[in-house]
């Protein structure tokens, strides 16, 4: 009974602590209004979810937006009966399945944790909800939105403009401790080059 209680407590004292710096992320982005900002946060329910999770497979429809406070997920897909990873995220971060997520349809994106991460969520309809009614959290919303798009859009350019080793090194440059916390056969697939050549890369071959 007491080990339970304990248990208990810790969880709620770690729910507080996701929740204090998700508000502090949220205030670097945009300023709410005291209603808003007390509406809005009482929305995003925590988790902590165990290594290898699945947050969406392929054929659910995504219906909600994800805040990565700690641990790391990869945003992947199958071409060719191989898996594609589109997207890589580590802690601090926004993502979802964006077609899926905005026209409530079956995804073909799948999302997995690869770390025991702590996180947030908020449903569709809640967040469009609140969109709706509060003009700041919309104007919140749009720029949390943006900052997942920007990052999309650096990968796309990297795929098209970079070479491999460009990519690499921006990427070592932005996550130094992602070698030591994502797969490097999901790296290689996120960089666009086989396992092979990634291991020539880091040999400076």
């Amino acid at each position: 009974m007491l080990h339970d209680l304990r248990n208990a407590n810790r969880r709620l004292v770690l729910q507080d602590l996701l929740m204090d710096h998700f508000l502090t992320h949220i205030r670097g982005l945009s300023r709410l209004s005291e209603d808003s900002l007390q509406a809005f946060a009482a929305l995003w329910k925590p988790y902590s979810l165990p290594k290898g999770h699945f947050l969406v497979r392929e054929g659910e429809i995504s219906r909600h937006f994800y805040y990565l406070s700690r641990g790391a997920a990869r945003i992947f897909y199958y071409k060719n009966d191989r898996e594609v990873t589109e997207y890589l995220t580590l802690d601090d971060s926004f993502f979802l399945s964006i077609l899926s997520f905005f026209r409530q349809q079956p995804s073909r994106l799948i999302i997995q944790l690869l770390e025991p991460s702590e996180l947030l969520a908020i449903h569709h309809d809640d967040l469009m909800h609140l969109c709706d009614r509060y003009h700041d959290v919309e104007r919140l919303f749009r720029l949390m939105l943006t900052e997942s798009l920007i990052i999309s859009q650096y990968r796309v350019d990297s795929l098209q403009f970079e070479t491999a080793e460009q990519r690499y090194k921006n990427l070592i440059t932005n996550h130094p401790d992602i070698l030591q916390r994502v797969p490097l056969t999901y790296i290689a697939s996120y960089l666009g080059v086989t396992l092979e050549t990634l291991s020539r890369i880091r040999a400076g071959k």
